[in-house]
């Protein structure tokens, strides 16, 4: 554990900001751009790369709003009271540091699988009040594991209904679609290999979560109790429309209603499920359980900070992704995949490169509109199944965000820990997750 804790020391020396990462990619794609494709005839070659990436840079907007809303909306839907009532029934549970690292693992993984932005807060808010419930029952707690446990949903959010890969290349009008067409989720989130993927996660993490709690610790709780929504004022006149429950429920009911129809009128599959659905189901959710539009906006107001980072970032994603489509940059790339790897070993390549540009670029999202076109054009030359080779991008993805703090933010924040504290832990589920992953690609 030493080891690691050192190695954690460096890698935050020499990691810089993931907005800086962004703009450093950004440079770096330019200049491998400069160096290995030529511009149009008569055109300078630094301004093509930048008339490149001035194209790409809109590109993500539709998608950037997309994403920011799932995080939003899934944030505001766990700081909803019928949220907090469900995480009290579980902190009831917890009475030991194994209980409590075993529950909070999870109900964190279960979380992650339906939504990425659910998961996250859900897992955090739940290590936080564990740990109040924890200082004020006088149990012996390892808040770190504890806080680690409720960060491991960012571990299988990919491979979940909120997947932006495979919910992405569900729709008709994705970026691919004249080369891969649809790829449902029935062949993705919800194949057979996935599905095992997830009850392997849902069993052996808490397993593993339990051996850890079990090690030599020294006993930590929350330093400060972080206070509720704030409560309704007195109000007066229309203000009443705003605090009243029965028309936000009815208005939040409605979106719910539809979304039951969509799921009838396709046979209540799940194959319907896009980012526009899911954002869809979320927002009528979210009014529902605060019950009120007041309340409802008051959450979301203070949901909305943590997608900062999201609606700054993807244009520069887009960006980057504008100068490799347009340089001929992407082409390139997807001729290095062929040259080493082949038929059995490129999901494996895949799904190695995948982890590694995630430490760099932590968006699932922005990362498939980087890394997905070059790893579909490398799977058709070798007759790789695409479905395979984007969970295999998913897995990738999914993994290292134990690795990348970027994420952990928001945990960090409410639970008034430091990345240092809980990296040392979420290393080690990084690596069983992992093992987990890669036996599922090569097992199915």
């Amino acid at each position: 554990m030493s080891f690691v804790n050192g190695y954690m020391r460096v890698v935050r020396r020499i990691l810089p900001s993931p907005l800086s990462i962004a703009v450093l990619l950004t440079f770096f794609t330019a200049i491998l751009a400069l160096a290995f494709t030529a511009p149009p005839a008569g055109k300078n070659p630094v301004v093509s790369i930048i008339d490149n990436w001035h194209m790409g840079f809109w590109n993500f907007l539709e998608f950037t709003m997309q994403m920011m809303l799932m995080l939003v909306l899934g944030h505001t839907i766990a700081l909803s009271s019928t949220a907090n009532k469900v995480i009290k029934n579980i902190t009831g549970l917890c009475k030991s540091n194994v209980q409590a690292a075993v529950f909070v693992t999870f109900f964190a993984l279960a979380a992650g699988y339906v939504n990425w932005g659910l998961g996250l807060i859900f897992g955090a808010i739940l290590a936080r009040k564990v740990g109040e419930h924890a200082k004020e029952k006088g149990i012996e707690l390892n808040y770190p594991l504890v806080a680690a446990c409720g960060y491991t949903s960012l571990m299988v959010w990919h491979g979940g209904f909120s997947g932006s890969a495979p919910l992405t290349v569900n729709t008709a009008s994705h970026s691919l679609i004249n080369t891969i067409g649809i790829i449902p989720i029935s062949d993705t989130i919800l194949s057979t290999s996935n599905l095992v993927a997830i009850a392997a996660t849902l069993i052996i993490l808490p397993l593993f979560a339990l051996l850890l709690a079990k090690r030599p610790y020294k006993k930590s709780y929350p330093k400060s109790i972080r206070t509720n929504l704030d409560k309704n004022m007195s109000v007066v006149g229309a203000e009443r429309l705003d605090h009243s429950k029965i028309f936000g429920l009815t208005f939040g009911l409605i979106f719910i209603a539809y979304w039951v129809y969509l799921w009838k009128s396709n046979g209540f599959s799940l194959n319907f499920l896009t980012l526009n659905t899911i954002n869809f189901i979320l927002f009528g959710c979210a009014i529902a359980a605060h019950g009120s539009l007041f309340k409802f906006m008051n959450a979301a107001s203070k949901a909305i900070l943590g997608s900062t980072g999201i609606m700054i970032q993807f244009p520069l994603y887009a960006g980057i992704m504008g100068i490799m489509n347009y340089s001929g940059l992407l082409a390139v790339f997807a001729d290095f995949f062929i040259d080493i790897s082949n038929h059995d070993t490129f999901p494996f390549f895949a799904y190695l490169s995948s982890a590694i540009v995630n430490v760099l670029v932590p968006s699932g999202g922005g990362q498939w509109q980087v890394q997905g076109p070059i790893l579909m054009e490398a799977a058709s030359s070798m007759n790789v199944p695409y479905p395979k080779t984007i969970m295999a991008l998913v897995y990738g993805d999914q993994l290292t965000n134990m690795l990348q703090p970027f994420w952990a933010l928001p945990l960090l924040g409410i639970t008034g820990l430091k990345a240092k504290d809980i990296l040392p832990y979420s290393i080690l589920f990084m690596l069983v997750g992992g093992t987990i992953f890669l036996s599922i690609l090569y097992l199915f």
